[in-house]
């Protein structure tokens, strides 16, 4: 080994060296973060018949609670659940021996404020009383009046009498029970009166109900066509619990549909068509009232969107301001920006999507 090499072998490593170090500088960088993954859905049409369906029960608009005025023994009860009833007809008796005597005893003093009051006026007549007394003995004999008819009407009370002609829907109470004021002893129907489908619609879609409006109706348990109807009263007051507005629907009488059976009330939307579309309910990232956004996605990016929120059904959220076929993200939105590029992660989820 010559004096060459010795020196120039020390020259050779350090260029080396710098060459790995400057390829270590170049290598350092890091590289970009890849797209989000998110899943997507496609967006299909709202197949809600009519767009707004609501549950209720059927009623005859005048339904009634049967009660004595006064309480005490229930000695007969003439009818029972489905039993027809007219006008006037006795459906059933309390035992009026209180009652009778509560009348007695008024019809009693009621006669004695009268001799009373005829004693006094004699005697005022010839200066014995004076005018206070024959006041007082007037005001006596008004009270005891007012007692009497008080009596004597309680006393009309001691039988129960059928309001009107219909039909028993329920017996709530049995002969041989003491009974309280205002108890009920039965409900009754009033056969003349129409049909109503009461059911509950909540606050967000009460605007798409108003009187005279048709409303198509199916009962659960009868089979056929649906019923054609009417919206007859819209509720001015929503129930402090659920916020939901009664709604009555008049449908025409049938023998075969009766008091309490469940049915269907299916408003048509506005003008005529549903433009309402449908999306999994995990696509809604963020609702307030009837205003809802979603990520849709455009290209390889996705937009924040705003849209109309019409309710839930089912595991589906119901829409308006999105077209059929196009594309939501329904996971991994909570991890994207409106603009952001992103990844399908299930590249099957693009086929037949609208592009």
């Amino acid at each position: 080994m010559t004096a060459f090499d010795g020196a120039a072998r020390p020259a050779a490593l350090g260029l080396v060296l710098l060459t790995f170090l400057a390829g270590c500088g170049r290598g350092g960088e890091p590289a970009p973060a890849p797209p989000a993954a998110v899943e997507i859905a496609l967006v299909e049409p709202d197949g809600a018949q009519g767009g707004l369906t609501v549950t209720g029960a059927l009623e005859r608009q005048k339904e009634m609670n049967l009660a004595f005025r006064v309480g005490g023994v229930m000695t007969a009860l003439a009818v029972d659940a489905g039993d027809p009833v007219s006008a006037g007809q006795v459906l059933a008796r309390i035992d009026p021996s209180a009652v009778n005597a509560r009348v007695t005893q008024s019809e009693a003093d009621l006669e004695r404020a009268r001799r009373d009051l005829r004693r006094d006026e004699a005697l005022f007549a010839q200066g014995y009383v004076s005018n206070q007394r024959l006041e007082d003995r007037k005001s006596a004999l008004k009270a005891a009046q007012a007692a009497y008819d008080s009596a004597a009407f309680d006393g009309r009370w001691a039988r129960l009498l059928a309001p009107a002609g219909g039909v028993v829907l329920e017996r709530l109470a049995q002969a041989g029970e003491v009974v309280q004021p205002g108890q009920p002893i039965l409900r009754i129907a009033d056969l003349s009166s129409p049909l109503v489908l009461r059911a509950p619609v909540a606050d967000r879609d009460i605007a798409r109900v108003s009187k005279g409006q048709a409303v198509s109706a199916l009962v659960d348990s009868l089979p056929g066509p649906p019923l054609q109807g009417r919206v007859v009263r819209v509720g001015q007051g929503a129930d402090p619990r659920t916020g939901a507005v009664t709604v009555e629907i008049e449908l025409p009488g049938r023998p075969d549909l009766r008091s309490g059976l469940t049915a269907k009330a299916i408003f048509p939307p506005a003008g005529g068509a549903s433009d309402g579309v449908k999306v999994p309910a995990e696509a809604v990232i963020e609702a307030s009232g009837d205003r809802a956004f979603v990520f849709r996605l455009k290209g390889d990016r996705v937009a924040r969107t705003q849209v109309v929120f019409l309710g839930f059904d089912g595991d589906h959220a119901r829409l308006r301001g999105l077209a059929p076929g196009e594309r939501v993200v329904t996971a991994g939105g909570g991890f994207v920006s409106d603009g952001e590029r992103v990844r399908v992660a299930d590249a099957r989820a693009l086929t037949g999507a609208a592009r």
